[in-house]
């Protein structure tokens, strides 16, 4: 029998118990990562990009790590790997707790409550939401499901079917970095320049699955995937962010609305370009997004699957210490802060570099 029989139906069944389950609400893994990386920020800043990628490095090393050591007690025992896997990929993933948050705002605007709807805006985006009126809620919605897509669900399913749980490790502590350090600020323009392009690879592939999966699944939410495919390609690289661009192109098209326009971020505005075609979105958009993010995670489910299932079938074995994610610093998107699985950490709406601010 082969070493990773169990990370493809672990994968499963990870998929599965997030959907039941969302996130666990105490004792959350991400939560005991994003303490010791607030401390080890407070030990190692520095304006200098090197402390920067000394202290990505050294968060995301350990946590991949950790997945790798894991794996290896495990590995002998396909129904204890899959049962590791399973609560691994559980704590990692957040495409429920996604729907639940959007859904919320989705009601609110729908009851006319701007003030309810206004209050809920931190927990998807980092937008200042004071003033907002409910069609720049919609899009700022819309646009957070659309990248959080990728970010909280396709990425990390992609990186444990390549890798195994060195690859949920590493691209959760990666991606969550990235959101905590990742911004164009005087604090952070330097030292989190590292965190930001090891995301940016991170999600180079999953950003772009996440969006031809959108186009093939856009008659869900009622749409084209013709549109889908023409904003996508047409409007992709119209976004600051490389990844995150392509995602919320393609649920433009597909959902038949106009994203991107002005944000403001702690009081400083930010223009992006026009995705799509269209209206504004409404509140119906954003159930009709949520829709089109579920079939997409279903998907992705599958698919991480199919990839892990035939690396095993073809005796393809696990790195025996692959490098983390963050460990190689190239040139290179909530529900609460990412210590509670926040989808701003998820690689959510923050304003950063050239690559962020949804």
């Amino acid at each position: 029998m082969r070493r990773q029989a169990g990370l493809a139906p672990g994968l499963l069944l990870g998929s599965v118990l997030d959907a039941l389950l969302a996130d666990p609400r105490r004792a959350h893994p991400v939560a005991a990562f994003g303490t010791a990386a607030s401390r080890a920020e407070n030990r190692l800043w520095a304006a200098s990009r090197a402390r920067g990628a000394l202290f990505a490095l050294a968060c995301a090393g350990p946590a991949a790590a950790l997945g790798w050591g894991l794996q290896r007690l495990a590995r002998h025992d396909p129904v204890r790997l899959a049962g590791v896997t399973a609560v691994t990929a559980w704590t990692v993933l957040g495409g429920a707790s996604l729907a639940a948050e959007a859904a919320a705002m989705s009601r609110a605007l729908t009851a006319g409550d701007l003030d309810g709807a206004r209050a809920r805006l931190p927990a998807l985006c980092g937008r200042d939401p004071a003033g907002l009126p409910a069609a720049e809620l919609a899009r700022a919605t819309v646009e957070s499901v659309a990248e959080n897509t990728c970010d909280a669900v396709v990425a990390p399913l992609l990186w444990g079917a390549a890798f195994g749980l060195p690859g949920l490790f590493g691209y959760r502590a990666v991606n969550t970095l990235d959101a905590m350090v990742g911004h164009k600020t005087m604090r952070y323009a330097k030292f989190g320049w590292a965190a930001a392009r090891a995301d940016d690879l991170a999600n180079f592939i999953p950003a772009r699955v996440t969006a031809l999966l959108t186009v093939a699944l856009a008659p869900v939410a009622g749409g084209s995937g013709r549109a889908a495919l023409r904003a996508l390609r047409r409007d992709g690289g119209a976004h600051p962010s490389p990844n995150a661009g392509r995602c919320e192109a393609a649920f433009a098209g597909a959902l038949g609305v106009q994203l991107g326009g002005t944000n403001v971020y702690r009081g400083h505005a930010e223009r992006r370009g026009a995705l799509g075609d269209g209206p504004p979105p409404a509140p119906e958009d954003i159930d009709r997004a949520i829709r089109l993010s579920r079939s997409v995670t279903v998907t992705a489910t599958l698919l991480a699957a199919a990839i892990a299932h035939a690396r095993n079938a073809s005796g393809a074995c696990m790195p025996r210490f692959p490098h983390a994610p963050g460990a190689r610093v190239p040139g290179s998107s909530g529900v609460r802060f990412m210590i509670q699985k926040d989808f701003r950490l998820h690689g959510g709406d923050n304003p950063s570099r050239s690559r962020k601010g949804r």
